[in-house]
Formats: C-alpha cells, sequence, structure tokens
C-alpha cells in the first residue's frame, strides 16, 4: 500500500485547509468543536446552518460521482478531506447518516426514481435521516428483527418498535428494517424501506442518556405508511441492502474519527502534564501506548480502506471493517478510563450543578458504549470467526 500523497493531492489538502479557515469565521467560529458522539445536541440549527453552507460551497458528498451531485474525489482525496475537516475542528455534521450511510446506498442499490427523489436533498442538506436497524429484541442481531410491513393499496403499513435510533428527534426520515414476508426468520423475508418521520403513526421517545444528552431515542410505527415504491431493492431481500450500507458506515469518514482521538490524546496529555500526572511513570507509559496504538489504528484504517469497496459488508478484505471496529473502539474506551485515572479525584464530582460533564467526564461515560453500538464486539468476533475464518457457528441458546 503506497501512503505517499501526489502533487495534486497535496495542493487538494491546501484547497481544502485554506476554505476551512476562512470560513470557520464570523458566525461559525464558536462552532469549533460541537457536535460528535453524546454531544449531538450541541448548537444544532447553527451546526445545520453550517451543513448547509457546506452544502452552497460543494463540499457535502465529496466522494458521491458527479453525475449524483457530489465531487467524485478518489479514495485519498476523501482522506484528505476528513482529515483536514477534524483537523480545523469543525463541527459534527448533521447529516452523517444520509451523507455517508444512505446516498452511497442509494446510489448502489436504489432505483433512478429513488435516487433523484431522495439524493439532491441529501446534497443540499434539506432533509435529514436516521436509521431504524436496532429493536428491544435485536440489537446487534439484527437477523431478529420483529417490526413488520404489509402492502395495502399503494403504501406499507409499518408496525413495531426500534430503539438506540441515533437523531430521530430531528430527522425527516428512518430507514427501517421491517419483516414483510410472514413467517419468515432470520435475515429471510425482511425489506429495507424508507419512511417519513411526520406522521401520526410515528411516535419518537429521547433516551436521557448518562452524558445528560438524547441522541438515542425509541421511535414507534403504528400504522405507519410510506409508499409502495420506497423499498430499496426488491421485497424481502433487504439484507443484503442492510449489509451493505454497514459497509459504508465503516468507511473513509473513519480516517477523520482518528484525527479526532489525536487531538483528545493530545487535550489528556496536555492536562497530565499540567496537573502533574505525567509525572507518574505508569500513567506516562500508558499515555505512551496509547499514542503508539493510535498511529498503528490509523494504518490499519488506510490498510482497510485500500482493499474493502464501498458497500461491501464486514467480511469483505479479511474482515477489516470488523478489525476496525473492534480496534477504535476498544482503544477509545480505554482512552476513557486513562483520562478518569489522569484526572483522579477532581474527575470524580460533576463540574457543576445539577449535573454538568466536562469533556473527560463525558468521554468516559459515552465511550463505555463504543464497544456496543455499531456492532457490539461480540457480533464483529462472531463475523471474524465465521465469516471469515470459517469456523463453526456460535451454538444459538447455550449456556
Amino acid at each position: 500500500m503506497d501512503l505517499t500523497y501526489t502533487p495534486e493531492d497535496e495542493a487538494f489538502r491546501a484547497e481544502v485547509r485554506a476554505w476551512l479557515g476562512d470560513h470557520l469565521s464570523g458566525e461559525f467560529a464558536e462552532l469549533r468543536g460541537l457536535g460528535g458522539a453524546g454531544r449531538d445536541h450541541e448548537a444544532l440549527d447553527e451546526r445545520l446552518a453550517w451543513n448547509r453552507h457546506l452544502a452552497a460551497h460543494g463540499w457535502t458528498c465529496v466522494g458521491w460521482p458527479t453525475e449524483h451531485g457530489g465531487r467524485g474525489l478518489s479514495l485519498w482525496q476523501q482522506v484528505i478531506f476528513h482529515e483536514e475537516y477534524a483537523r480545523a475542528d469543525a463541527p459534527a455534521r448533521v447529516n452523517h447518516l444520509g451523507e455517508e450511510l444512505l446516498g452511497p446506498t442509494l446510489i448502489a442499490f436504489g432505483t433512478p426514481e429513488q435516487q433523484q427523489r431522495f439524493l439532491p436533498r441529501i446534497v443540499a442538506v434539506e432533509e435529514l435521516w436516521c436509521q431504524g436497524y436496532s429493536e428491544p429484541g435485536a440489537g446487534s442481531d439484527l437477523a431478529n428483527v420483529q417490526t413488520k410491513a404489509r402492502i395495502e393499496g399503494e403504501h406499507w403499513v409499518v408496525d413495531g418498535q426500534k430503539v438506540w435510533t441515533s437523531n430521530a428527534h430531528f430527522s425527516d426520515w428512518c430507514f427501517v428494517i421491517a419483516r414483510t414476508e410472514p413467517g419468515s426468520q432470520r435475515h429471510h423475508g425482511l425489506s429495507f424501506l424508507l419512511v417519513p418521520l411526520a406522521q401520526d403513526g410515528v411516535e419518537v421517545r429521547p433516551i436521557e442518556q448518562l452524558t445528560g444528552g438524547s441522541e438515542f431515542n425509541e421511535v414507534f410505527f403504528t400504522g405507519a405508511r410510506t409508499d409502495a415504491d420506497l423499498v430499496v431493492g426488491e421485497p424481502g431481500r433487504g439484507w443484503g441492502v442492510a449489509m451493505g450500507l454497514l459497509g459504508f458506515e465503516r468507511g473513509v469518514s473513519t480516517v477523520g474519527q482518528v484525527v479526532g482521538f489525536a487531538r483528545e490524546l493530545e487535550d489528556l496529555v496536555a492536562l497530565a502534564k499540567t496537573n502533574g500526572a505525567f509525572d507518574d511513570p505508569v500513567l506516562r507509559d500508558r499515555l505512551a501506548q496509547a499514542k503508539v496504538e493510535l498511529e498503528t489504528m490509523r494504518f490499519q484504517a488506510l490498510r482497510g480502506l485500500s482493499t474493502v469497496t464501498g458497500g461491501q459488508d464486514s467480511a469483505a478484505g479479511g474482515g477489516a471493517a470488523s478489525i476496525f471496529k473492534l480496534v477504535w473502539a476498544g482503544w477509545h474506551r480505554r482512552l476513557g478510563e486513562l483520562a478518569m485515572d489522569v484526572r483522579a479525584a477532581d474527575g470524580l464530582a460533576a463540574a457543576g450543578a445539577p449535573y454538568q460533564l466536562d469533556q473527560w467526564q463525558r468521554l468516559f461515560l459515552f465511550s463505555r458504549a463504543d464497544t456496543i453500538y455499531g456492532g457490539s464486539d461480540e457480533v464483529q468476533r462472531n463475523i471474524l470467526a465465521e465469516r471469515v475464518l470459517g469456523l463453526p457457528r456460535e451454538a444459538k441458546g447455550a449456556g
């Protein structure tokens, strides 16, 4: 794998860096660093305005083909964009699920009519999306989905419950995995539906988190309706579409995620030097180990991107996507624990009443979920064992 950048790539990096430097100013200057995991409630309207500013200048959906409204950037140029976006400390984008997940899925699996209907609105950040996968009895085990949908005339009618639905409380649409063939089991008989949320048959209930935010939600569908042609792929064969989408989830934006992790680590080292924790040889060694692991993680992410085509599931590329999820989730969770050790007793009390958390307390609490959401560690290991290494499937109900 050649990790060198061409002169054209470096010129593009300078273009991105200059644009962000010029435009993260004025009304947008105060948005630096806002949003992100556990903090999606921060400056929502202002971040939405920033997202639309990006769109107006052609900086959304940069990896999409030009015929679908993107820039058609090469893989390495996409890496550069996400790295520079993270280095500029630009605010977390509100439109991530539409831009990084649903849009590429529609490009790969959608009809021309679906592409024409939805893609321009995603590029322009006019419609926001959430993901209706997990259920109370089917978290990482998507083949156990119980939400049902049936055709009535010109509509699908959806009944069921989704949970841990990120950003459903401000989204316009939800892509939903539902069982559309009565009596079907596991991954058979599922369909991938596009469902509008602004209707009487949909109720969204935010779930308050340990961090104080409510980015996750319960979503109840009770006779909710969507047009009959808003099924992506063939009815009853939505499993392949759903798995393709999960391949996009671990795409090029993960490199920017690593840059964000590096900033967190740098800030933690600075804190350790300020409060004296850096003088402890054990803590100093753990900080150094975290740095080494992070550098290794970045190269692992780049190698994975070079071997996996967008839309492939987690078994592709020798399980590169699953390996990377295991690596970054465990690393980030350990970083939260390390932050609490660096803070020592000062980290045990809230920064203010009634429950004001500082960045390290929020990191520690939210990172406890890193090894669960987006496909738990157990699921990723099963993918690697069964679908990459060819080991026998785990016995269900054992123990």
